[in-house]
């Protein structure tokens, strides 16, 4: 008799976590394939619990994945709850424990103790070393979007600068905020803000280019041959907003340094570190620790002001079309999920393994 694979979507613990690892569609169709899916109540989410359960899921009470089945596959976006609770189940999310962020050896030491597996979603790649599954492109969207709303913030004096963000119902929401505030601005200051993106080749900076061509501003696309020199690079500072899509996995040259930012004529007055991985292989090493949606913004200079903004979860800006398009990227994926890891789920548990040897 063959089993039944169970798989358990969590509810998100992280402030202002709207997103879904998986839609009420995404879950029909596992149903449909002898899937059990379970969903954890959440007030959080931006798609309803009653949309999970019209599409055949079993709601349960949040939190309870550490009482679920141990061969359950636990399934999420964010971060687990920070506690030393060993971990016995096999989890699905972006961990950001592999390049030794802030907290990575106790988390994988819970996997450890606990002989519990982390698929982590970051490292979900074909054959080729690909990702198959990214909330990418609306990162780039909502970062460019964040960047901008940063600019329209200084040009009309406000403090601070960006006010708490909340989640928007869908895109057209936030464009037409954006619109408004973008046409405040121009008339206090007589123009729009110009953008260089780098990284624009990517899913990332596909995401903040159609944001930003979409408020009709001009843009400056940057990606592996002009960055291939090596920075610093001080044309970025000739533009007025600087929104950074690459995501680098070693240590190169900074794309802008504290030093080329306070020297000489600077029109630069944001960064969006849209990739925002402020630790030992951060490209834009101006500041420490990542933003919020509370504080979106950190003032690095004074005069002329620059502030930056890395939000590490900005897709979820935009829950309901991030989730939609990130599951249908990982749905193929589910749905070869088993006993025996094949795939993409062999190739990100052999890099677990790898990860955890020493731990």
């Amino acid at each position: 008799m063959l089993m039944t694979t169970i798989l358990w979507l969590r509810a998100e613990t992280k402030p202002q976590e709207a997103r879904s690892a998986i839609a009420p569609d995404h879950a029909r169709s596992l149903i449909a394939h002898g899937f059990e899916v379970r969903v954890e109540r959440s007030r959080q989410r931006a798609i309803p619990d009653e949309s999970y359960s019209a599409a055949g899921c079993i709601l349960v009470q949040a939190g309870s994945w550490v009482r679920a089945p141990n061969d359950a596959f636990i399934i999420g976006v964010k971060d687990l709850p920070d506690d030393a609770q060993p971990l016995h189940h096999r989890h699905i999310y972006f961990g950001h424990a592999y390049k030794e962020q802030q907290g990575w050896q106790s988390l994988l030491r819970r996997f450890k103790d606990g002989n519990g597996k982390l698929y982590d979603i970051e490292y979900l790649v074909d054959v080729s070393g690909r990702r198959v599954a990214a909330f990418g492109y609306w990162a780039g969207f909502t970062g460019c979007a964040v960047g901008v709303k940063v600019w329209t913030g200084q040009q009309l004096g406000r403090d601070p600068v960006v006010p708490s963000i909340l989640p928007y119902p869908g895109q057209d929401q936030l464009l037409d905020e954006l619109e408004r505030e973008l046409a405040e601005a121009a008339t206090a200051v007589g123009r729009k803000p110009d953008v260089i993106i780098v990284g624009a080749a990517g899913r990332v900076g596909t995401g903040a280019g159609d944001l930003a061509e979409g408020m009709g501003l001009e843009v400056t696309r940057w990606d592996i041959e002009e960055t291939a020199r090596g920075g610093p690079f001080e044309e970025i500072l000739e533009h007025d907003l600087f929104v950074n899509c690459v995501l680098v996995d070693r240590k190169i040259a900074p794309f802008v340094t504290m030093e080329t930012l306070t020297k000489g004529d600077r029109r630069l007055s944001v960064i969006s570190d849209v990739s925002c991985d402020p630790g030992e292989y951060n490209p834009v090493p101006v500041y420490s620790k990542a933003t919020t949606f509370t504080d979106p913004a950190i003032r690095v200079i004074d005069s002329p002001p620059l502030d930056v903004t890395a939000i590490d979860h900005l897709p979820s800006m935009l829950p309901v079309e991030a989730t939609e398009d990130f599951g249908n990227q990982l749905l193929p994926h589910l749905l070869e999920l088993g006993t025996d890891p094949k795939g993409v789920w062999r190739r990100a548990l052999d890099v677990f393994q790898e990860k955890t040897l020493n731990i």
